[in-house]
């Protein structure tokens, strides 16, 4: 993968295994639902597609609320 280069994206998001998980859960989004966050995109492809969002900004890390229980966590 050449753009976005992985060391633009660290800058956005904090680990690559953070990075992985959100481009991972935002290609599953557009593959299901067909809503995209800009306007042109260089690659084909869904991930490389979320990859550029997190390089755009148009995408970020959501802070997870302390308060939900998930069901694996019980």
């Amino acid at each position: 993968m050449l753009y976005p280069s992985v060391d633009s994206l660290k800058g956005k998001i904090d680990s690559k295994y953070t990075l992985v998980t959100l481009a991972a859960m935002r290609a599953r989004e557009m593959q299901e639902s067909k809503k995209l966050l800009l306007q042109s995109y260089n690659s084909y492809k869904n991930v490389g597609k979320a990859l550029e969002e997190v390089a755009a900004g148009a995408l970020s890390k959501q802070v997870q609320d302390a308060s939900i229980v998930y069901e694996d966590e019980v």
